[in-house]
């Protein structure tokens, strides 16, 4: 069984320097300007068969404003990041400058009590692996960046350190073709 599942990157809360860990902030105005301005483009993703999103104020209210009027899964919610919830990276490595260093050259640690990047990819994977659907069904996922770059280290069974070298941007999409184990990263063109 073949899927398509084209995931969406919500739209921004705050500037690039201002992200915070676990951010449950509603899209900022530029995140409201930029959704708007590519709500033409993405708008033939509400024809997708099912539609999901992450359970952040920003996933669903980009998922609506695109007319995918999402279901949300929680297990496409951010990486628990315990005591560094609500942090920004810049906060976390003020207060806890080690165990930052551990945490970005480890993927399998979890200093600051929360979840580590391994277990996250493992969660996300888990969510797209066991996604229902026939052949040829389309799916669309609306998820913080970091939900969608867990979920193409899962289908490109990369390494987890792979993780850092993906740069999703708000409002980009990824598609992935395939079926649980055997996923591939499809390019489009424009014209798609």
């Amino acid at each position: 069984m073949a899927l398509r599942v084209t995931f969406v990157a919500a739209a921004r809360s705050s500037p690039l320097l201002a992200e915070r860990f676990d951010d449950d902030r509603p899209l900022d105005r530029a995140g409201w300007d930029e959704v708007l301005r590519v709500t033409g483009a993405l708008l033939p993703l509400a024809a997708a068969e099912l539609r999901y999103c992450s359970p952040t104020p920003r996933s669903r209210a980009t998922g609506d404003a695109i007319g995918v009027s999402p279901l949300v899964q929680l297990a496409l919610r951010e990486c628990d990041m315990g005591r560094w919830r609500g942090l920004t990276l810049g906060e976390a490595m003020a207060r806890e400058p080690a165990a930052v260093d551990a945490w970005l050259a480890d993927p399998r640690t979890a200093p600051h009590g929360g979840e580590s990047l391994s277990a996250f990819i493992t969660r996300v994977g888990g969510w797209l692996d066991t996604r229902p659907g026939e052949d040829g069904d389309r799916i669309v996922a609306v998820a913080e960046p970091s939900v969608v770059r867990a979920a193409l280290v899962h289908a490109l069974n990369a390494p987890p350190s792979t993780y850092w070298n993906l740069d999703v941007r708000p409002l980009s999409t990824a598609v992935v073709t395939g079926r649980a184990g055997r996923w591939n990263l499809r390019f489009e063109s424009a014209a798609a």
